[in-house]
């Protein structure tokens, strides 16, 4: 059968933005073919630089690191619920996810679509987005779910703390940062977020993609 693939992930690029108190990203030619035959580059940014994923590490010291996470936390068929009627600053609360209650199970793959992606690379795409409530998170928590996707930043930009700690905390998978959800035409689709093998450390870029069969 045909498959179609679909790219969600934020470019990187030099001075691509990010989060006020994060490293810069910089991208920077090393060499070229000209000076040594091939290009090759150098690039330093954060380990939650665009599309990324949160090990527990990320708000826990005795959370798992980046390298110590089951790829099948990361890769397989996801849930996806469409939140794109969500206003700036809207909370996202058990309200919203109790239709698809059913499916939200122990192990589940559950990404919400806000379209708040469009807002990147603007200085309030990492203020003003969609928010998750910690009532939400306690929720989904409860629901002991594998993973968590969103197309904005973070999924509370004031109560990021008690937030990430409630998720991580129960070892749940955080990706943010993904865009492009609104080509997804199905509920539950094959979804790929696998992170570099960081060892010893909190999150890392992914290059996630859906896989959608026509």
């Amino acid at each position: 059968m045909p498959v179609r693939m679909i790219d969600l992930s934020l470019e990187i690029y030099h001075g691509a933005p990010t989060f006020a108190w994060d490293p810069k990203c910089a991208v920077i030619v090393h060499n070229t073919t000209e000076s040594i035959g091939y290009n090759i580059t150098q690039f330093s940014m954060s380990s939650h630089q665009g599309t990324h994923l949160d090990a527990p590490f990320h708000f826990l010291d005795n959370g798992r690191t980046v390298e110590q996470l089951t790829l099948a936390q990361c890769v397989g068929e996801a849930l996806l619920i469409d939140l794109s009627h969500k206003k700036p600053r809207e909370p996202i609360t058990v309200d919203d996810f109790e239709a698809y209650a059913s499916r939200i199970t122990e192990g589940a793959k559950v990404i919400y679509r806000t379209d708040w992606c469009s807002q990147f690379p603007a200085k309030h795409y990492f203020s003003d987005f969609p928010y998750m409530t910690i009532e939400l998170a306690e929720w989904l928590a409860a629901r002991r779910i594998g993973m968590i996707g969103m197309d904005v930043p973070t999924p509370n930009p004031t109560d990021y703390d008690p937030v990430h700690k409630v998720l991580l905390g129960a070892e749940i998978v955080i990706v943010e940062g993904l865009q492009g959800l609104r080509q997804i035409n199905a509920e539950t689709f094959f979804f790929s977020a696998a992170p570099l093998k960081l060892v010893g450390r909190d999150g890392a870029p992914v290059r996630a993609y859906g896989m959608l069969t026509e």
